[in-house]
């Protein structure tokens, strides 16, 4: 990237402040009524901070006040700083799915930074769905950018045994239906659990998709990994705004930052952080927002050669704190170093090997060798068969080692609800060999792609001591679940996709090695299903859920809506 100057009338924000008219001198005027001086704004850069605190996102609840960290920041550089409330995507309230809005706030975030004086942007997100809606708008609005990760919440502790956010929810919560513990000890176990601000403590897809955005080069080094209490998280605010401010100035934004290297380095680190299975969907949609072609084959390509290497919850032993004293995601990134294209510039101004330079590991049985990985390859594989032609999606080392290969009997649910009453029935038809099937949960279907695809162990095979068996769906899965659970299917079954027409009792092949899921049904049967298909009534009539259903793409193109994906650039405002 050039280090060359833009002047201050390059800048998008003179466009309303500096202009010698009626409605530039009505903007001064507004800017005034709010207590703002000329001198404040005019010949600045403008910086437009993007804060998704909410009373309702536990993950954020600290940017009620980071918020003021960061313009403190902007302050100091020179710039203006100017706050703009984003819808909040939150996790656990947030209903029917949080996928269903990641792509409101995408068209939230471009249309805001378009809409109003901004020159730069600070984007403050963590959970979930929120980094890559940010992320998303921002490269398809292409002003510089940096992001300010929420950071994980500090581990939790139940009777002197350390706790993972989801990731022992979902351990506990099967002990609570097998009747091995109670309702008061599950409900303190909740509590012990969910200690502070911040995101799942895990490798979640909060802590994945902000250690990606790192990887990309839009945070400061080292960010992604700090818990959200540190002190070094407010430190890392403020300097975020001063850095923006730099980067305003000489115009590093996405387009300059982001290539295909570098979405192929956020696949590499995926797969040797071992992290969420929802992070294929989201890198596939951030890579189309910037025209870049990032396709399901480069993530089966790169986990062929990339070791797992962080021992990290749900397929780990560690949390992220841990894995933060251990040296983060600067050290990991060092470690595998020879996989990337570290020479790639990165928000700062620096290349992404300048940035890890030096980031050592302190403890290697948090961050694994090469030579002594978690696993050898293959955090994430991509499976392909007649039941799967667009592909699917699985985590091989969170999955009981002997379900890797599998060949067993469909017990299929339509609906989720369907499934929840079944699996807690005592009578209940299943073996540990049974293929738990649970369709009609994709992104048109859920609606909005919920994650349901941990399906629940039934309860007379918990009862009975099994704790993982195959489970199939075109629903994700949270970043903290694990188990045999095989996501993504596409097509999905509510458009027609081959999942619809399976029956119970078919007989159904998993193949991790051969990357294989098939339907063990002929052709000619496969067929005749399909003529007697008929598609379901639209889940939305009206409202966003009528635009969202018509326009989602499948999980293979990164369920973006067709209109927000790579196209012309929208005209700038007229500023009359």
């Amino acid at each position: 990237m050039s280090d060359e100057r833009v002047s201050a009338e390059h800048f998008r924000s003179a466009r309303w402040f500096a202009a010698n008219d009626l409605r530039g001198s009505g903007h001064r005027g507004r800017a005034g009524q709010m207590g703002y001086s000329p001198k404040e704004y005019r010949g600045k850069p403008v910086i437009g901070i993007l804060n998704t605190w909410s009373d309702i996102s536990p993950c954020h609840q600290h940017f009620k006040t980071r918020v003021d960290d960061v313009k403190r920041g902007v302050l100091q550089a020179g710039g203006f700083p100017i706050e703009l409330p984003a819808i909040s995507l939150s996790e656990p309230f947030q209903k029917p799915s949080t996928m269903m809005y990641r792509n409101l706030l995408a068209l939230e975030t471009e249309e805001l930074l378009r809409s109003y004086p901004v020159d730069g942007v600070v984007l403050m997100g963590g959970c979930d769905k929120t980094v890559p809606a940010l992320v998303m708008g921002a490269i398809s609005m292409d002003l510089p950018t940096i992001f300010v990760c929420a950071g994980p919440m500090i581990r939790g502790h139940y009777r002197g045994k350390t706790m993972g956010s989801g990731s022992d929810s979902w351990k506990y919560w099967a002990d609570r239906r097998a009747g091995l513990i109670s309702e008061d000890e599950w409900e303190t176990i909740q509590q012990s659990i969910n200690r502070s601000p911040g995101t799942c403590m895990t490798m979640g897809t909060a802590s994945t998709m902000s250690a990606l955005t790192e990887t990309l080069g839009l945070t400061l080094p080292g960010f992604s990994s700090v818990p959200a209490v540190d002190s070094q998280h407010i430190r890392l605010c403020s300097e975020s705004g001063r850095t923006i401010v730099e980067a305003t100035w000489l115009d590093r934004k996405p387009s300059k930052i982001l290539s295909r290297e570098s979405y192929l380095d956020a696949v590499t680190a995926l797969m040797a952080l071992g992290g969420s299975t929802n992070a294929v969907i989201h890198l596939i949609a951030m890579a189309s927002r910037g025209g870049i072609d990032l396709s399901l084959d480069d993530f089966n390509d790169i986990a062929e050669k990339t070791p797992v290497i962080a021992n990290i919850q749900p397929i780990g032993t560690y949390l992220m704190d841990d894995f933060y004293s251990s040296g983060g995601i600067l050290a990991a990134l060092n470690r595998i170093s020879g996989m990337l294209h570290p020479d790639r510039p990165t928000i700062n101004g620096k290349t992404l090997r300048e940035n890890f330079a030096g980031a050592d590991v302190f403890d290697n049985d948090v961050v694994k060798t090469l030579e002594d990985p978690v696993g050898d390859r293959g955090g994430l594989v991509v499976l392909r068969g007649n039941l799967a032609p667009e592909g699917a999606v699985i985590k091989p080392h969170a999955a009981e080692a002997h379900l890797r290969e599998h060949v067993g009997p469909a017990l299929v649910f339509d609906s989720y609800d369907e499934m929840n009453e079944a699996v807690n029935r005592d009578d209940l038809e299943v073996s540990p060999d049974t293929i738990l099937v649970l369709r009609n949960v994709g992104p048109v279907g859920g609606p909005g792609m919920p994650e349901w695809g941990m399906l629940p162990v039934p309860k007379r095979l918990l009862a009975a001591g099994v704790r993982d068996m195959v489970r199939i769906s075109d629903a994700r899965m949270s970043g903290t679940s694990y188990g045999a659970c095989v996501l993504h299917v596409s097509p999905e079954s509510y458009v027609g996709g081959p999942l619809a027409i399976v029956q119970n009792g078919d007989r159904i092949k998993l193949s991790v090695a051969s990357r294989e899921l098939s339907l063990l049904v002929s052709d000619e049967e496969i067929a005749a299903r399909r003529a007697k298909w008929t598609a379901p009534r639209p889940r939305f009539e009206r409202g966003y859920g009528a635009i969202y259903s018509s326009q989602v793409t499948q999980a293979h193109q990164g369920c973006d809506f067709t209109f927000l994906e790579r196209g012309p650039a929208t005209p700038e405002p007229e500023i009359h």
